[in-house]
């Protein structure tokens, strides 16, 4: 039963989205506006309500399906069914056949971005005559998503069908390169150029989905018939040294390939999945060994202080994180920055993402039984002033770590925590007694990646005073006049995210006479945080406020990485 008898504003209202005088108000931007305007289009363009909100409700009022950005099901086989240009023109799109066999109803499921359009409507079910479309509402950035996977498919679309081909009769003698050697170069090309981390091809039941991983996010580039998948996954195993015909237990392989005549090495992994295998491609441009310090985007205090624990002749740094969090970019920035030909530098990795000149790189091999720990066993007689230790794993490998520091070594090393003082508690927890936890290392840091706001769409933020109150406590000595909030309004620059790169938000925990008394007779983590507090430590939220009220960030991303 439809619900139009309840206008759209009373509906909003009713569910506290808009207030009556926020209604008033688009009522007369409405009629003041030289072209018309549906009053949702207004309400949004005011920024009362968001587009999603104003969907859902709309959803509710003409009895129809909302469908949240990013969860549908695509088949490009239904879409095609319908002719691009019209598809562009409608802002609709056509993404599943219901047939009575499978849910007891025969239809076409369409997506509109304005379910109010019915003249998208009546073309639709006329060019769709066979069975009757049933109509489903979601954002103008979500139909736009799925008209760009048509898009791409379009564009490769002479190239599948090229490798259909060569599926069925042979490569020709001609050709230097097989075409679906062609597809994984235009796949690799694509993502690089979306400057992104990770590639993921995986195989689903009615597509083959390639996504890449940009500034932390997973945004689809390809899609394509799901038959084009097991050749692909066969030519990017060869590449990778694997076995094509083991496909029950996960494999490991690595590759290098030169895009825009520059070389990337490519970390392979494959996964067994209910479809097949999902393959996941790590982007390793070589150049990026080469970034300093002052680039990665610490502030001024805590990059003093990480080149301070650096100077120091032995002892244990931390950089701790989540998995993504640039800990190994932090660790080769730093090394990069000590190494010379004085010093004997060795470092043990699993694997090793980037070669450096001056640096004996060992690779842990688990087959061969070179674990972290063995490796640190030898590596520790070849007579180094610096060792670099992947990650710390496990008590082993820690209490290697920890002798090696107190006998003279400089240590560097990653572990998983969520922020520097419960670093400290987690090594203990691992079985390190807490006086050579305390004799042993220099300084922890933590850090977090953030997406910044792209400054092709860059645009003032505005902070209600309420919130800006509760910020001034990690504000602490700047003037409200030198505050800029800022965020991205979204453009073609930056996929209409608001974010392009990224940056770090980080604290520098040091250790003084202090601080390691109370860790030796094994204070709590909130005496040990209150000690460093008073000693000048900035948690990692504050130095993401500060980058916030700088408009290199924006606080929704400060708040999404970094806990309070």
């Amino acid at each position: 039963m439809h619900k139009k008898q309840i206008k759209l504003g009373e509906l909003l209202i009713e569910h506290s989205l808009i207030t009556q005088e926020q209604l008033e108000n688009a009522f007369k931007e409405q009629k003041a506006s030289e072209t018309p305007k549906k009053l949702g289009e207004v309400l949004v363009e005011l920024g009362y309500i968001t587009e999603e909100n104003m969907h859902i409700i709309l959803a509710e009022q003409l009895d129809v399906s909302y469908i949240p950005p990013g969860v549908v099901s695509f088949d490009i086989r239904v879409a095609e069914k319908i002719q691009f240009n019209v598809i562009k023109r409608t802002l609709a799109i056509p993404f599943k056949e219901n047939n009575q066999a499978d849910d007891g109803e025969d239809s076409i499921e369409v997506m509109f971005a304005d379910p109010l359009d019915l003249d998208a409507q009546d073309t639709f079910q006329r060019m769709l005559s066979s069975k009757p479309i049933k109509i489903n509402i979601s954002t103008t950035a979500e139909v736009k998503r799925l008209i760009a996977r048509m898009e791409s498919y379009y564009s490769l679309k002479d190239t599948l069908a090229s490798v259909k081909r060569e599926l069925e009769f042979g490569a020709s003698k001609g050709d230097e390169e097989s075409a679906i050697m062609k597809l994984i170069v235009i796949i690799v090309t694509t993502a690089i150029r979306k400057m992104a981390s990770d590639i993921h091809i995986e195989p689903a039941s009615y597509e083959c989905h390639v996504r890449a991983r940009v500034d932390g996010f997973l945004e689809e580039i390809y899609s394509f018939p799901p038959d084009i998948f097991p050749p692909l996954n066969s030519k990017i195993k060869i590449l990778g040294e694997l076995d094509i015909a083991e496909r029950r237990k996960p494999q490991d392989g690595r590759f290098s390939l030169t895009i825009d005549d520059k070389e990337y090495d490519f970390r392979l992994s494959t996964l067994p999945v209910s479809e097949g295998e999902s393959i996941v491609m790590r982007i390793l441009d070589k150049t990026q060994v080469l970034i300093k310090l002052d680039e990665l985007g610490f502030n001024h205090h805590n990059t003093i202080k990480f080149r301070n624990a650096m100077k120091m002749p032995y002892g244990i740094i931390f950089v701790t994180g989540p998995t993504g969090s640039g800990k190994t970019t932090t660790l080769y920035g730093g090394l990069n920055e000590i190494k010379n030909v004085n010093r004997k530098i060795i470092t043990v990795e699993d694997p090793i993402e980037y070669k450096m000149d001056l640096i004996q790189q060992v690779q842990v091999n688990q087959k061969a039984d070179l674990t972290f720990a063995n490796a640190l066993r030898a590596i520790l007689r070849q007579d180094p002033d610096v060792i670099m230790i992947g990650e710390s794993r496990d008590l082993e490998t820690l209490s290697i770590a920890t002798q090696a520091a107190l006998t003279g070594h400089l240590v560097f090393t990653t572990l998983h925590t969520n922020d520097a003082v419960s670093a400290i508690i987690r090594i203990v927890d691992m079985g390190i007694e807490p006086f050579l936890v305390a004799s042993s290392i220099i300084a922890i840091q933590a850090q977090r990646l953030a997406r910044k706001i792209c400054p092709y769409c860059k645009i003032e933020a505005a902070i209600p005073q309420e919130v800006l109150e509760g910020l001034m406590p990690h504000l602490k000595g700047r003037e409200k006049a030198h505050f800029k909030f800022s965020k991205g309004k979204g453009c073609k620059k930056c996929n209409m995210s608001g974010y392009l790169g990224r940056t770090i938000i980080s604290e520098v925990f040091e250790f003084n006479d202090e601080i390691a008394s109370a860790v030796s007779r094994g204070a709590s983590k909130q005496e040990i945080l209150g000690l460093a507090i008073k000693n000048g430590f900035e948690p990692m939220y504050t130095d993401g406020i500060q980058k916030a009220s700088e408009g290199i960030t924006t606080l929704e991303e400060v708040i999404r990485v970094a806990k309070l």
